[in-house]
């Protein structure tokens, strides 16, 4: 399954243009709805404006960051940027601090239908921001265990990188290893009004329940906006922004996330952002998106992490497996919900030595079990 929304010289060249998705549009795809992850790059237009303003703010802060490499399959030695500090020189905890900025979608034309994750319920009665802060991807109630060794009382996260790097943490002595997300600070919301051309609202193609739709290159301008105005936004923090029952779209549906950055490493302000879908057994269902999105930032958080793949040009650790059954996601109980976490490649799918990670497994959760095209 083609799970790559377009190429990154396609979004470099204009994320403008994505913006053009009408109503018709998506309404005429329905029916060949595909389950999505986007990814625009630092350089993206518009990003550097945004770019300016942030860098004003605090000229010094940066996130926590390390650079290292390995060589692949074909001998090529590939480099890349991942978050926190290097996990062979590094015993430690190392929090990043989280923000999450709610989403609030009003559809004008469709009786002004909202879609609100501050208000809106999963069945247990939380509200979706409440479900997201009790997930395993924020708390550290369930011990995870990857190819059957025991990774820890921690964020989901935390445990994959601590398993990607297993032999290399161990290996140094480093079993005290951890990068978790701090306490989530959560600012103002965004309040978007979806005019015409501009979206629909319609039945969820993965289920049953109403979601809303809104363009790809939109939902960007209007992230790097509130970025630009929100001046609590700084670099060396993660921002994330959530919406409920809202699908992206460009050319077609249904995009359930997207990560970026608003200029390259060292300094730029990284952010993402997701859909949480309340319908279980749905394409972004609870936190599966989020886990995707904040795992893929974990290991490309400047989307320049190059690899060999013919699937896939970055290092993006979600998408070869939301092909899989449930979208590559598995369950987790925790506070009495079941968690869709959504599995994770290890570096050896890109052709890295496959010792590396722990038990030389290729996913978290061993979903995958071949290395990329193209290795």
């Amino acid at each position: 399954m083609r799970i790559r929304l377009a190429s990154l010289a396609m979004l470099a060249t204009s994320v403008a243009a994505l913006t053009a998705f009408s109503a018709s549009a998506d309404q005429a795809n329905q029916g060949v709805a595909k389950p999505l992850f986007g990814v625009i790059p630092a350089n993206a237009p518009g990003h550097a404006a945004t770019d300016k303003i942030v860098r004003l703010r605090k000229p010094a802060a940066q996130i926590s960051q390390w650079n290292g490499s390995f060589v692949d399959l074909h001998g090529t030695r590939r480099t890349f940027t991942m978050i926190g500090p290097d996990p062979t020189r590094n015993n430690a905890t190392t929090t990043i601090p989280f923000q999450i900025v709610p989403v609030i979608m009003t559809y004008t034309l469709f009786g002004n239908q909202k879609f609100d994750p501050t208000v809106d319920q999963y069945s247990d009665g939380e509200t979706v921001m409440q479900n997201f802060q009790t997930s395993p991807l924020l708390t550290s109630d369930i011990d995870f265990k990857s190819g059957g060794v025991d990774l820890g009382n921690t964020q989901y996260i935390d445990a994959y990188q601590r398993g990607n790097f297993y032999k290399k943490r161990v290996k140094k002595g480093n079993t005290n290893y951890h990068v978790v997300l701090g306490s989530p600070t959560v600012l103002a919301p965004l309040n978007i009004s979806v005019g015409a051309g501009q979206g629909v609202v319609e039945t969820n193609p993965f289920g049953a329940q109403l979601v809303g739709t809104y363009g790809f290159g939109a939902m960007d301008s209007k992230i790097t906006g509130y970025i630009s105005t929100h001046s609590e936004i700084t670099p060396d923090k993660f921002v994330f922004f959530v919406t409920h029952n809202v699908f992206l779209t460009s050319g077609g549906c249904c995009i359930g996330g997207y990560h970026s950055a608003t200029h390259a490493q060292p300094g730029g302000q990284t952010y993402g952002y997701t859909t949480f879908i309340t319908e279980s057994g749905s394409f972004s269902q609870d936190v599966s998106a989020a886990s995707h999105e904040i795992g893929e930032w974990m290991d490309d958080p400047f989307i320049d992490n190059r690899v060999g793949c013919t699937d896939n040009s970055i290092l993006e650790n979600g998408d070869p497996l939301v092909g899989k059954a449930n979208y590559g996601s598995i369950h987790y109980l925790a506070h009495g919900f079941n968690y869709d976490l959504q599995d994770l490649v290890y570096l050896g799918y890109f052709g890295a030595p496959r010792n590396t990670s722990v038990n030389k497994l290729l996913s978290f959760n061993q979903l995958e079990q071949s290395v990329c095209p193209g290795q």
